[in-house]
């Protein structure tokens, strides 16, 4: 038997069993998987796999009579959700001359669902080494119960034309490989031309996400709420959405909730708790063990509110976001306070500058948040990943949209976070 699962531009192959039905022992067993274009392949486990044009090729060791060995892979494709895994069709190998295997595949909606994985799923990326995450003990843990921490880049608002060029494929791989980031943050706002004006931006979410998935790194989606300063006030639009996110990804270990960025003019109380609990019920539905953010009073700051009066949730964080020129010690005292109840903090949000995005680069105070997340295991993303001009964003216009960026491409922030998150 086996599963599939597709998506915009990537699908995945699990539990593809072989069984040799001979009544003698294989030295070795070999599956075909044709294609009907081309594809690539991004992670696979249990299997040798090649590819020889749109066929690939899954080779494994040694198999008795009347066993079975199940392997799987993970790739990305160009069809969109048109794309159709194929059946696997049987060779013989090694010193028998028969084997057989039976795999159910067929064509599967991004919009389907099903649980999350609750494991690593056994390649060589990073989602697949680190598998579902979950808090544990007030901090964030892999697959196997050890602590984690997430390093990577948001994005600015993917419905401006100085962010959103910047966020595809390529330009995440170069982030992954040159940067050594594990996460990245697809920042839709939901006003300011956002997705409650402009639904179509949520076409931008998941291509950032495919990308993610199909590099095996995490992603963060962010309702990015900013002058609907109540998380309230699209609430009913924002349980939609997440369900639609639930659906498409909620199957993948690679999916992190954001379900509010700064509720900016809300109480924890009267406003984003009962938002909380009511959109992560609809999230938990679809994904029982999906990690999600919930955004803290005053722009994400008072996360101790938020842990003395927590949600009754497992695997939630609580959003707690800086910018180096503006806050300070009182704000890690604040986020200690909350460590020191048993929350879970994730930096989902923080720039080296001024909290407007302008003035200098205060990097020494940003070291000290960065060794204060290192010290408590607080995962964090730097904004952004733009060419806006304001000094909080990473890259000049000279910049590719594509990656492969020289350091005169970098600002002086964008230096400073590529040079911090190579030093892991």
């Amino acid at each position: 038997m086996g599963t599939s699962d597709v998506w915009n531009s990537g699908f995945v192959l699990n539990n593809i069993t072989v069984t040799n039905i001979g009544s003698t022992d294989l030295d070795s067993w070999t599956v075909t998987l044709p294609f009907s274009q081309s594809i690539s392949i991004v992670n696979y486990w249990n299997a040798s796999i090649t590819i020889s044009g749109s066929t690939v090729t899954a080779t494994g060791s040694s198999l008795s009579s009347g066993n079975s060995a199940s392997f799987g892979m993970q790739g990305s494709h160009s069809s969109g959700n048109s794309f159709i895994v194929p059946n696997c069709i049987p060779e013989g190998g090694g010193s028998s001359s028969s084997s057989s295997s039976s795999s159910s595949s067929s064509s599967s909606s991004s919009s389907s669902s099903s649980s999350s994985s609750s494991s690593s799923t056994g390649g060589s990326g990073f989602v697949s080494q680190n598998g579902q995450l979950s808090i544990q003990g007030g901090t964030l843990v892999n697959a196997s119960g050890s602590p984690i921490q997430l390093r990577g880049m948001s994005s600015l608002g993917l419905q401006w034309s100085d962010a959103a060029p910047w966020m595809n494929i390529d330009s995440i791989r170069w982030l992954r490989d040159d940067w050594k980031t594990n996460v990245v943050r697809a920042a839709m706002y939901t006003k300011e031309g956002g997705y409650i004006d402009d639904p179509s931006v949520a076409n931008k979410v998941w291509e950032i996400v495919d990308a993610a998935i199909a590099l095996d790194i995490y992603a963060i989606v962010d309702w990015h709420i900013l002058s609907d300063c109540n998380p309230q006030q699209y609430q009913a639009q924002a349980i939609d959405f997440f369900t639609e996110v639930a659906n498409r990804y909620g199957n993948t270990p690679h999916i992190i909730y954001e379900i509010a960025n700064e509720p900016n003019c809300a109480s924890w109380s009267g406003n984003i708790k009962p938002y909380a609990e009511a959109v992560i019920p609809v999230i938990r539905n679809i994904d029982p063990d999906g990690l999600i953010i919930v955004g803290t009073p005053t722009w994400s700051q008072d996360v101790d509110v938020a842990a003395a009066d927590p949600l009754n949730f497992s695997n939630i964080a609580y959003a707690m976001h800086f910018y180096a020129c503006t806050h300070g010690q009182y704000l890690r005292d604040k986020v200690s306070v909350a460590l020191s109840q048993g929350a879970a903090i994730f930096s989902s949000e923080w720039g080296t500058s001024a909290a407007d995005g302008s003035g200098g680069n205060c990097l020494p105070e940003s070291d000290a948040w960065l060794n204060f997340f290192d010290q408590n295991n607080i995962s964090w993303l730097n904004w952004s990943l733009s060419v806006r001009n304001e000094t909080s964003a990473a890259l000049y216009p000279s910049a590719s949209t594509t990656g492969n960026w020289s350091s005169s491409d970098l600002t002086t922030s964008g230096t400073y976070v590529r040079n911090r998150l190579r030093q892991y």
